[in-house]
Order: C-alpha cells, then structure tokens, then sequence
C-alpha cells in the first residue's frame, strides 16, 4: 500500500495539525478537509488550542534545559541502568521544556477518522479513565475501595499491585484534597484510580495503568461532562480528569506530572 491508498487517520491529522505534512500526503489531507466540514472544523479548533497552549509554555519552552536533566548527566548518574529508564527520563524532558515549541502541546484525542487508522495510546489510556470516573464519582456510598485515611496502606496496595512506587499528590493549591482510591482491570493488566474532590463536592480522579510506549506530550479530551488531559511516561499511563476546562485542568495536570518525576514514581524493582 503506497501512502496514496492509506486511509486518513488520527496520526494524519495530528501531523497537519502541527504543520508536519508534505507534498502529496497534505494534498490528500486538503482535499479530505475541504469534503468534510466537521473534521475541518476540527482541525480549526485544535490548532487554536495548540497556539494557546504555545502562548502559555512559551516562556518555559525558552528556558536552558537543566543540568540535571540534561542527557549527559543522566547517563552518568544513571549508568548502568536498564536502558529504558534513561530513555524515558531524557524524554520526559522533552515534554515541558521543548515540546511547546515542537507543537506536542496540539489536539484533542478524538476517535480515528478510518476503522483502520491508527488509535494513539494516550486515547486508550484517557478512554480508560474517562469510563473509571463516571462509573465512580456518581458514588456516595463506596467512591473509593480504601479511604484517605489509610493513605499509607493504599498507596503501598497500589504500588504493589501494579508494579509502580506510587504516591498520591498533593493537590491542596488546587483546592482538592484526597478521598481515597481503589484498584481497576487496565488494558494490560491492573490499573489504580486516586479520587479527590473540593469543598463544594465536585471530583477528580487521577488514573494509572500500565502502558506501552515512549514518552508523550499531555493529550487533552473534552467530553460531555469532564475534560482529561492524559500521557505515556516510564511504561505508564496517566489521565487526570475533572469537570473542568482546559485551562483549569491544565495546571494540575503539570502538577501529577512533576510529582511522578520524584523518587517515589520509579518503578519498584522485585
């Protein structure tokens, strides 16, 4: 199959979207968007969301990398370990300190426009967690399988379980504070939820599986009633997801993100 004959997917669109495609392929995806004004209008409203996301990260995106997560110094300090963390790690710099200016920051995760197209894992990933918050967060009796106040004994469960040293974030300056959390069946294999809500009851879930991949910029999805931002980081998914806009979302996302940086988001070694 020649790229004529292949199908316009989500990868197509998420290339055209940052300006990636060339020569015939754009000509085909022009032409596919001047039949199908959804799409088009679609592809109008990510790119004003990438622009918006470039304009926030900006000045992050101008700052040096630091030295410690520069690749040199990572390979010294982390020599002779597996090497898939030292390539996660120089990844996961990628993500906040170029990827604005690389446009990773564009897009909505959308279903494929072909059955045969390609389904970015974060979409799966951000599936997951969308279907384990609304399934929860309704609950008042039982939302969470351990509460708060056994945060030691859940977050050392759930570390157990999926193989991962997780913690649970401090989300205090958001204004949430930790409900408690619960184990869930992932896509490949056992997945943890962590719920928190606010003084005036609205919830946030933060999820994690595992999950195959490199590292990946945050995806944003806006559904009915939530929005999610998720991403791929060491071999694992993470989807934060609230009833809020993108803007609001957006910091708090940053926030689980740096703090599975930390020492206590490596992966427990058996």
């Amino acid at each position: 199959m020649n790229s004529r004959d292949a199908p316009i997917g989500e990868d197509d669109l998420q290339a055209f979207i940052d300006e990636r495609l060339s020569g015939e392929r754009r000509s085909m995806m022009e032409a596919y968007l001047a039949q199908s004004p959804d799409t088009r209008e679609r592809v109008a409203e990510d790119r004003r969301h990438r622009d918006a996301l470039r304009a926030r990260l900006e000045r992050v995106a101008r700052e040096p990398i630091p030295m410690r997560l520069r690749i040199a110094n990572i390979q010294e300090t982390r020599r002779g370990q597996r090497s898939r963390w030292l390539s996660s790690a120089s990844l996961a710099a990628g993500i906040f300190l170029a990827g604005a200016a690389g446009g990773w920051f564009a897009g909505s995760v959308h279903p494929p426009v072909s059955p045969t197209s390609f389904i970015p894992r974060t979409a799966v990933v951000a599936n997951d967690a969308i279907a384990a918050h609304q399934t929860f967060t309704v609950e008042v009796m039982h939302p969470v399988e351990v509460d708060a106040s056994n945060e030691a004994h859940l977050v050392q469960w759930l570390s157990k379980r999926l193989g991962r040293r997780l913690a649970a974030p401090d989300l205090s300056q958001f204004g949430y504070r930790l409900m408690g959390g619960r184990l869930l069946p992932g896509g490949g294999g056992p997945a943890a939820q962590l719920m928190y809500d606010d003084v005036g009851g609205k919830r946030l879930t933060l999820y994690v599986q595992a999950a195959g991949g490199a590292a990946t910029a945050f995806r944003f999805r806006q559904g009915k009633n939530e929005s999610t931002f998720a991403w791929i980081d060491q071999g694992f998914g993470f989807a934060v997801t609230a009833a809020s806009d993108r803007n609001a979302l957006l910091p708090v996302a940053e926030s689980v993100y740096h703090s599975f940086e930390e020492p206590e988001g490596r992966a427990i070694k058996d």
